[in-house]
């Protein structure tokens, strides 16, 4: 049952507006991908064309090697959970599960065998006989979920399924939805907002911004080598620092720092990408590779005044301006850290952070991205390569005047 879905030169437009611009991808059968991305990036609007529900403006869409052209959604080999669940209220458990066979003329005893079976592969047994109302939030879940496997899709593409649900449970339906996908080895296509919930769950990732996808990789690639300020900046948390190329030796690359002194990082990017002398770039370092050390430290140092120290249980996160630059720094401790610098990492005291070259990224200068001074959220990037997102706060960024 090949479950292999082939995005083939796909372009969506309404009207004047491009959704999504010129796209090919190959999503292996079997898969549990995903789109991460902020809202209005387009990843829905994939989900959609891949559904059935919108056709390309440009290309076509391959589900199995075949040619969705001219498929209907109800003849199309995929089922959709989306964000709503869509359950009906008056139906119960059984019923919902069945509907999707009995449209399609199983007879009642095939329905409920089916049913049955899938109760089981949710750990729902004995609820059949329940009505919507008396789930819970998890439960409905898990019966979208047996509702939308028993037609028996080769895809099975979730919408933002998760987002209505408080933090616990949603941690624990992530690893309910994996546990499934392995279990019936059915292509899962996963939209989501939601970096721990891609990270989590997923063999591979495409990270969207503005139409475009801007890397696809699996998850551990996404964090530890971004191809693109974008990715950098959404995924995790990163502090960027402005810098120019002094010279790159292979993947390592020596920064001028301007009044922050000689940093140094390593290119996440192949040789084809420009990393010249003199050229400005991007340091990102994120805040758990960021450790106090003293002034005989021969590695990279950032000096900088604290400014807020936060509590958050396993580790403490330091809020700080750099003395040479003031741009921001974002310091992740874990408790052993934390314990050895007791009492002088106060707000209104200095301190010197340092990192391994090696954990630090660095990438062409695509332009900053613009942060909202009240929340502190990524809204564009000031070039092409990542408009219109929303996103966690990035210590360094710049943010443009008015």
């Amino acid at each position: 049952m090949d479950g292999s879905v082939f995005l083939d030169n796909v372009v969506m437009r309404f009207g004047d507006f491009t959704a999504i611009e010129r796209t090919s991808l190959a999503i292996e059968s079997g898969e549990f991908f995903s789109f991460l991305g902020p809202s209005g990036c387009g990843k829905t609007t994939i989900l959609n064309m891949i559904s059935g529900f919108l056709t390309p403006t440009e290309g076509q869409v391959k589900i199995g090697g075949e040619s969705m052209i001219g498929v209907p959604v109800n003849r199309r080999p995929t089922a959709m959970i989306f964000q709503n669940l869509a359950l009906f209220p008056l139906m119960s458990v059984f019923e919902n599960i069945e509907f999707g066979l009995e449209v399609r003329g199983v007879s009642k005893r095939q329905r409920r065998e089916v049913s049955e079976r899938l109760l089981a592969l949710v750990a729902l047994e004995g609820s059949g006989a329940k009505q919507v109302a008396e789930l819970s939030g998890g439960q409905k879940q898990r019966i979208a979920i047996a509702r939308a496997l028993a037609v028996e899709p080769r895809v099975l593409l979730l919408d933002e399924p998760l987002s209505a649900l408080d933090l616990k449970l949603r941690q624990h339906m992530r690893a309910e939805l994996k546990a499934i996908q392995r279990k019936t080895g059915i292509t899962f296509i996963y939209i989501t907002h939601d970096q721990g919930e891609a990270l989590t769950m997923s063999d591979r990732v495409a990270v969207m911004s503005a139409g475009r996808i801007q890397q696809v990789a699996d998850p551990m690639t996404l964090y530890r080598a971004p191809q693109t300020g974008f990715v950098a900046s959404f995924v995790g948390e990163n502090n960027r620092i402005e810098t120019r190329v002094l010279d790159r030796e292979g993947p390592r690359v020596r920064l001028d720092g301007g009044a922050l002194g000689e940093l140094a990082g390593r290119a996440a990017v192949g040789d084809s990408v420009p990393l010249a002398n003199g050229e400005p770039a991007a340091l990102y370092v994120r805040p758990e590779h960021l450790r106090p050390v003293n002034r005989a430290h021969s590695g990279p140092r950032l000096a900088a005044t604290i400014e807020a120290v936060h509590f958050e249980g396993a580790w403490l996160m330091l809020e700080a301006r750099l003395d040479a630059s003031g741009e921001k720094l974002r310091i992740q401790l874990g408790s052993e850290l934390a314990k050895q610098a007791a009492g002088t990492l106060e707000p209104g005291k200095q301190a010197t952070f340092g990192y391994d070259p090696e954990d630090a990224v660095v990438l062409p200068d695509d332009g900053s991205p613009v942060i909202d001074e009240d929340t502190g959220e990524v809204l564009e990037n000031i070039t092409g390569s990542g408009a219109g997102s929303t996103a966690k706060a990035v210590g360094g960024a710049r943010v443009p005047s008015a």
